[in-house]
């Protein structure tokens, strides 16, 4: 498990790679709340993500609320069929723009 980050313009791109689960909750929080600035946007990348559990997508509502709540701009990229399941029976997609 691997969470990295970087700032592309406005906009903040959270990689991660293996399981999104409890594991990773203080790299997830790191990689957003170490900034000396707010973004605009941020994208959250799933490419090489393999596996998400309950405690990753607390994770992701803790993002939403750090980056505005109901005026964040989150964008969920690169979900293979099975986290993208996740995230809609979660309904995610009323959250959250998912790819």
């Amino acid at each position: 498990m691997a969470i990295t980050s970087t700032v592309d313009g406005q906009e903040l791109v959270i990689s991660i790679q293996g399981r999104f689960d409890f594991s990773a909750h203080q790299d997830f929080r790191n990689s957003y709340e170490s900034l000396d600035d707010n973004p605009k946007s941020y994208r959250v990348d799933m490419n090489e993500t393999t596996y998400l559990d309950s405690s990753a997508l607390g994770m992701l509502l803790l993002l939403r609320d750090h980056a505005g709540g109901n005026k964040a701009e989150i964008s969920i990229v690169n979900c293979s069929p099975d986290v993208k399941k996740i995230l809609t029976i979660s309904n995610f997609e009323q959250l959250f723009t998912i790819q």
